[in-house]
């Protein structure tokens, strides 16, 4: 049974071919489950959603990895928030974590969760990691592991470019990520009522 205190989260996103998308999904139902108020939202429709973001509790950024980095849509948003929202430091001490998408399995999208949580610690954000060992890592081992390609800054899927977005998303990767949202939900929960807790102390 979760605690009394209310918790929003904001799942912010691009997905060029839906692939992405998929995950979004994924990182938002996993949230909910972990009793979050959970929100979507492409950053195609971003300046429609400003201020949900900063009302949010916690924010989980997501996009494909394109050429070793975010993808320009993406990269778009973020450096559109330098003027909505950095200048004012409206992101300070909220919960921030992320996750990432690439035909490839490696396709350095470890330099794409580094540019989100380097982005995350400019506005002052707290980071959530994935918190999961490395899933498929020995002979005994399979593909359908949590983690299966072992990142630990957040989440990390892989998707054929020659299937269509509900055909290549795996499911140990969904599960992955869904996990990273229960995860982002469990933290910004416990932060919440820490801050609370602190209030009433100070009363």
């Amino acid at each position: 049974m979760f605690a009394s205190t209310s918790i929003s989260i904001a799942v912010v996103y691009h997905s060029g071919y839906g692939h992405t998308a998929k995950h979004a999904e994924a990182v938002a139902a996993g949230a909910m489950t972990g009793g979050a108020e959970t929100m979507m939202i492409s950053v195609d429709d971003i300046d429609q959603h400003w201020d949900d973001l900063n009302n949010a509790d916690a924010i989980i950024f997501g996009c494909p990895t394109y050429m070793g980095s975010a993808s320009g849509k993406f990269k778009s948003f973020m450096d559109a928030s330098s003027s909505h929202v950095f200048r004012e430091y409206k992101w300070k001490d909220k919960i921030a974590a992320g996750f990432t998408n690439a035909a490839s399995r490696s396709g350095d999208k470890l330099v794409t969760l580094q540019q989100l949580t380097i982005f995350a610690a400019q506005h002052g954000m707290h980071w959530v990691n994935l918190g999961l060992p490395p899933g498929h890592n020995n002979s005994t081992s399979t593909e359908d592991s949590l983690n299966r390609h072992g990142f630990f800054l957040g989440a990390a899927a892989q998707s054929d470019a020659d299937l269509s977005a509900d055909d290549a998303a795996t499911s140990a990767d969904l599960k992955t990520s869904a996990h990273l949202g229960a995860r982002v939900a469990a933290v910004a929960r416990e932060m919440a009522a820490g801050r609370a807790a602190l209030a009433q102390k100070r009363a």
